[in-house]
């Protein structure tokens, strides 16, 4: 019970900053997709940078995760393909949409019919994944 009331907070903090920030603003996405204006890089490379920051305390410090682990970032191996194909997508989308995922709910919570729209875009996606996924390679 407790993860879950410390999910929850978090979640409504991570909310109440994208909310604060615009991020989940069309206008403020398109007007990056366009190079218009910093606003949204600026939020995503500090972002980037804040956790990048974080996540060097933690390990410095050899802190353990929620579940006793040590934490640890392993690397990936990286699939071109499936990054360039997916990253297509996914900036299609959302470029398209003017939302990615987590704003996704902003929208669905201050009742703009694009965001339940997403919503439904989203779960059909990911359930078209998970028929299509058996099927693909094995990396």
């Amino acid at each position: 019970m407790l993860k879950f009331i410390i999910t929850f907070v978090l979640g409504f903090f991570f909310g109440s900053i994208l909310l604060a920030s615009q991020a989940f603003s069309w206008y403020r996405i398109q007007e990056m997709f366009h190079f218009q204006s910093f606003h949204m890089f600026g939020l995503l490379f500090s972002a980037i940078a804040t956790s990048a920051v974080f996540l060097y305390i933690l390990k410095r410090n050899k802190q353990k995760s929620i579940y006793g682990n040590e934490i640890e970032v392993k690397p990936k191996k990286l699939e071109w393909k499936a990054n360039l194909f997916g990253g297509l997508i996914f900036g299609l989308g959302w470029s398209i949409s003017g939302a990615c995922s987590a704003p996704v709910y902003i929208l669905v919570g201050l009742h703009w019919k694009i965001g339940i729209i997403l919503l439904a875009g989203a779960f059909v996606g990911t359930v078209l994944f998970a028929l299509v996924e058996r099927k693909l390679p094995k990396a």
